[in-house]
Order: C-alpha cells, then sequence, then structure tokens
C-alpha cells in the first residue's frame, strides 16, 4: 500500500463501548506461502448491516470461515461472545450462513428443502416460511430445475428470513443471479428480515448495489482492514474534485489519496479529511460513490 493509501487505514478501530457481535484481533491466517489474513482487527456492532470489500485473494473469505469455526487461525476473535474454534456448534445456533443462491440442488423438491433446513436449524420457522412462500407462484411439490431464477429467489428468502438468527453472513450472495434478481433479493431481505437485533454481513463484488443497503463497511487488502467506518463517516471524509487545468499543482499540495487524468486538462481527485470549504476552491466536487472509493484504495492490487 502507498503512503497515501496507509492514510485510509482505520487500523485497531475500537468499538467495544457498543454492543458488539463480532470482536477481532490480530487475527492471522497463512495458506502455504500466502498470508491471507495480516494482524487483521475489526469490530461488528449489533444491528449493523455491513459490507465487507475487497478484491480476489484479499481476505474476505479467510474472515468468513475464520468466524464460522470453519478453519483453524491465530489471534483472538470472539463472534456472539464466543470463540469459533471451541463454541463452533454453539455459535452456530445463532448464525445463519449463505454462501450463493445458486446452490440448491437442481433435483430438491421445494417442501424438501424446508424439510431440510427445519432438520439442520434449531431457530427456523417452518410456519414463517410457508408465510412467505403463500404469496409467491411456488408449490411445495415443484423442483428447483422447474423453477426461474426468480422463483429460485424467492425460495431462498423464504428458507433464509424464516431463520431467527441474531448474525447473517452473506458470501456471494447473488453470483450469477441478473441485475434484477439481485435488486429483488436485497430489497426483500431489509424489508422482510432485517430489524435493530439482527447483524447482516456481506461480502459481495458488486458494491455499487449493496452500497444503499449497508451501514458500515469494511474494505480488507492484502489481509488487512483498510477502510473501516460506518457509511455516514464515509461521506463526510471523503471528497472528490474535478480539478480546474490551473489549479492542479495547488491541489496536488492538499496530498490527495488518488487521482485520474480526464480530457481537455481536467483531473479528478479524491481527497481524506481535507474541508470542503477548502476543496471547493479548485472546482467542482462530489461525494465519491462507494465503488470509486474502493477502485482508489485497491488500485495496484490487480497489477
Amino acid at each position: 500500500m502507498n503512503a497515501a493509501l496507509k492514510n485510509v487505514a482505520i487500523e485497531g478501530t475500537d468499538k467495544s463501548g457498543a454492543d458488539t457481535v463480532v470482536n477481532a484481533r490480530g487475527l492471522r491466517k497463512q495458506y502455504k506461502n500466502k498470508l491471507a489474513l495480516d494482524n487483521t482487527a475489526f469490530d461488528i456492532e449489533t444491528g449493523k448491516i455491513v459490507g465487507l470489500i475487497g478484491p480476489n485473494g484479499a481476505g474476505k473469505t479467510t474472515a468468513l470461515k475464520a468466524m464460522l469455526g470453519l478453519i483453524p487461525f491465530d489471534g483472538d476473535l470472539r463472534v456472539l461472545g464466543l470463540d469459533p474454534r471451541t463454541h463452533r456448534d454453539e455459535l452456530m445456533n445463532q448464525v445463519c450462513f449463505i454462501a450463493d443462491v445458486a446452490v440448491l440442488p437442481r433435483w430438491i423438491k421445494v417442501k424438501e428443502a424446508i424439510e431440510f433446513v427445519a432438520g439442520v436449524h434449531p431457530r427456523f420457522d417452518r410456519k414463517k416460511c410457508e408465510g412467505y412462500l403463500a404469496h409467491t407462484q411456488l408449490k411445495p411439490g415443484m423442483r428447483v430445475r422447474e423453477l426461474s431464477k426468480g422463483m429460485i429467489v424467492q425460495l431462498h428468502l423464504a428458507l433464509v428470513m424464516a431463520i431467527d438468527a441474531k448474525l447473517l453472513v452473506l458470501d456471494e450472495p447473488t453470483l450469477g443471479l441478473d441485475i434484477l434478481y439481485r435488486k429483488q433479493f436485497y430489497q426483500r431481505l431489509l424489508e422482510d428480515y432485517f430489524d435493530e437485533n439482527k447483524t447482516i454481513l456481506i461480502t459481495t463484488h458488486q458494491v455499487e448495489e449493496i452500497e444503499h443497503i449497508l451501514t458500515d463497511v469494511m474494505f480488507i487488502r492484502d489481509g488487512k482492514i483498510v477502510l473501516d467506518a460506518p457509511m455516514d463517516a464515509v461521506g463526510e471524509r471523503f471528497v472528490e474534485v474535478l480539478v480546474n487545468a490551473d489549479a492542479t499543482d495547488a491541489a496536488r499540495a492538499l496530498k490527495p489519496i488518488d487521482e485520474r487524468a480526464l480530457p481537455f486538462g481536467k483531473t479528478v481527485m479524491l481527497f481524506d479529511n481535507v474541508p470542503l470549504s477548502q476543496l471547493a476552491a479548485f472546482g467542482e466536487t462530489r461525494t465519491p460513490g462507494l465503488a470509486d472509493l474502493f477502485v482508489a484504495t485497491m488500485k495496484g492490487t490487480y497489477a
């Protein structure tokens, strides 16, 4: 990470004064020659929708696996007050993990999917699930291979929303779905499932599609959390400026964390914690989208 990007990082953020679902300190996980988690530290508060966002190989899935007790690791980690390495069975009674809405077997019937989830998750409410499905065209005897993508989304959502989990972990949950079904998935999740007693952690590459539902965001790069902040704070901290050609040197003196050239001598610069009143003199200002901020933060990662 270059010197400018180090200014973006909030390492070792401590939110311990609040009611937290996840507390992680000094997490370390190595796969042969790859350090997937590198002294990783973060907290996730109750009642939040948190986006864990990073490029391939950044450590997202490894962090999720650690939280779910699926891999050994070094460091201190508490999820709902429990160590996933030693209390996984107890922890999974309060956690729901969804990897991908395309994982339902094509041969399984709707009623069999309900039976399966009812058998493996103690906090699954069959009546609630059937109540959700009553408002769809899904029938108990239908097989997944007979369903449209939209109907599969409806089935998966009904199964998820009927689980009264304190923590819902979604790892690329809409992979392979088109934009219409992705939007439907997140909208239903927000309207029919989420409340102040539940916490949702989402990893995805489709940053712009979840931006509007997130309360907090974490960027992970090379096994480290390089941005950890509420979405409100992100909007206050970061400013993009379309810098006029005659103001380039003066703007650059304020050390933007990223810049890119545009035609006709214009330059877009991204600033962190520089007063808006100071930047307005250089050109048009705007709040960057999460995708713009992500690209700026991850520059060089894909080299």
